[in-house]
């Protein structure tokens, strides 16, 4: 993690001396104008919020860095891949019912494009996608 805070850091000082580089090329091929029409606000604003949020997560990372008091596996030269590998969870990879949840927000999101009497049908398949996937492990096969 304290790889990540170092790169954040770099990000956040490119964001600013780039914004500071654009802020005084804008300023200078525009000369005959004056400064505050002269500079290119989009720009320079868009590149300055770039760097605001590269320090905020740089700052938050080595934050949550110190509160951990130890080092990430991916920190430690001699750690094996398996000591960053976490519990995820249960997941079904035969389920189908996630395919049948793709496909209502498919019609959903056509209904609102083409014909909003799609809508209603998205909508109903989408509640019969959520309760077949959530008792997916209650009836059947895999019943617990």
């Amino acid at each position: 993690m304290r790889d990540n805070v170092i790169l954040w850091w770099i990000v956040c000082a490119f964001c600013t001396i780039v914004a500071i580089g654009y802020t005084v090329w804008s300023i200078t091929e525009y000369s005959e104008r004056p400064v505050t029409v002269a500079i290119e606000w989009v720009g320079s604003i868009a590149l300055l919020f770039g760097a605001a949020m590269s320090a905020m997560i740089a700052f938050y990372l080595s934050k949550t860095h110190k509160a951990q008091g130890g080092e990430l596996p991916e920190d430690v030269l001699t750690a094996d891949i398996d000591d960053g590998d976490p519990e995820l969870g249960e997941f079904s990879p035969w389920s189908w019912w996630p395919i049948v949840l793709a496909a209502s927000a498919a019609i959903f999101l056509i209904g609102l494009a083409v014909g909003h009497f799609l809508l209603p049908i998205g909508l109903a398949i989408f509640a019969v996608a959520i309760v077949g996937w959530v008792y997916e492990y209650y009836r059947g096969h895999f019943a617990r």
